[in-house]
């Protein structure tokens, strides 16, 4: 039986999955270190029969001229990726692995958002270079943080900032049950000073942040996305950073993958390579997991 893993990262930080990966399988792998474009994909399994998949686009027409893949297991949250409906009436077994990159996901969130109020970064670089620049920056504490897409990341980032003595508010598809304030998207983004971004989904072809939507926020909020890339305007946030009509950004994610763009040139937007999943801990979970129910697919013990 062969499989294919397409993400990039996969037994880099833990070799056990892979390792037993490939005590089971023929494993064929990702030659090109990076997400890959959906012609890649369809010329990868060509005679797989599982994939272990990462954020590739998995169309219809991938699937249709792939009939040999009875299973896809995502190694991550979202699904937004895979044509669902598609696999379903092909007959093709969807898992993910929504819990295991819960931690890691939130942790980074929360980090970034420190080191974008606090100017940690900047400094950083700036002392290296022989700089003594004592930027200033601003407490956490206090502030209003709205989350979008209150599920188990939004949840727990916002556990995590409880400590901070922080205000959350948020909004999702629908209200939940939790002790923080529900509000729509245009209330949210006026009110927050944070906004964090943690859906898994939005309508096609359009944006969670797109130009109305920055035009909504304080002109000293800050915007922080660790989902997807493809929930912000990257162009439209380009222009409120540098016409500063708002304070600032930070992103681990990006619309295409590895990000060259123009933001990179910011001094007041922090940028990070798609790692909030790639904690050592919570990758080696999350891949065995992947793991487990590819095989649990294939049948294999």
């Amino acid at each position: 039986m062969k499989i294919l893993i397409t993400t990039s990262s996969f037994g880099k930080a833990v070799s056990e999955s892979l390792d037993l990966c490939k005590e089971k399988c023929e494993v064929a792998l990702n030659p090109y270190g990076r997400k890959l474009t959906t012609e890649e994909f369809v010329d990868l399994s060509a005679d797989v029969d599982g994939v272990i998949a990462g954020v590739e686009s998995i169309t219809r027409e991938a699937l249709l001229q792939r009939p040999n893949i009875k299973v896809i297991s995502r190694c991550g949250v979202g699904m937004d990726s895979v044509d669902l409906k598609a696999c379903k009436e092909l007959g093709i077994k969807v898992y993910n692995t929504p819990n295991a990159p819960v931690g890691s996901v939130a942790e980074l969130t929360v980090t970034i958002m420190l080191d974008l109020l606090k100017n940690v970064s900047n400094m950083n670089a700036q002392l290296k270079a022989g700089q003594w620049n004592k930027m200033s920056g601003c407490m956490l504490q206090n502030k209003k943080i709205g989350i979008i897409g209150m599920g188990r990341i939004g949840q727990k980032v916002a556990s995590l900032l409880q400590g901070f003595e922080v205000q959350i508010a948020y909004t999702d598809i629908e209200q939940k049950e939790l002790p923080y304030s529900f509000m729509c998207k245009e209330e949210l983004l006026k009110w927050a000073d944070v906004i964090s971004i943690h859906s898994s989904a939005c309508e096609e072809g359009g944006y969670i942040i797109g130009e109305e939507d920055i035009c909504h926020m304080k002109k000293d909020a800050y915007l922080v996305n660790t989902s997807r890339g493809r929930f912000i305007d990257e162009k439209a946030l380009y222009r409120a950073l540098k016409e500063k009509r708002i304070q600032g950004a930070a992103l681990d994610v990006f619309a295409e993958e590895p990000y060259r763009g123009e933001l990179s040139g910011l001094d007041n937007v922090i940028l990070t390579p798609h790692i909030s999943s790639s904690a050592k801990e919570g990758r080696a979970v999350m891949e065995m997991e992947a793991v487990q129910n590819l095989f649990e697919g294939l049948g294999l013990k």
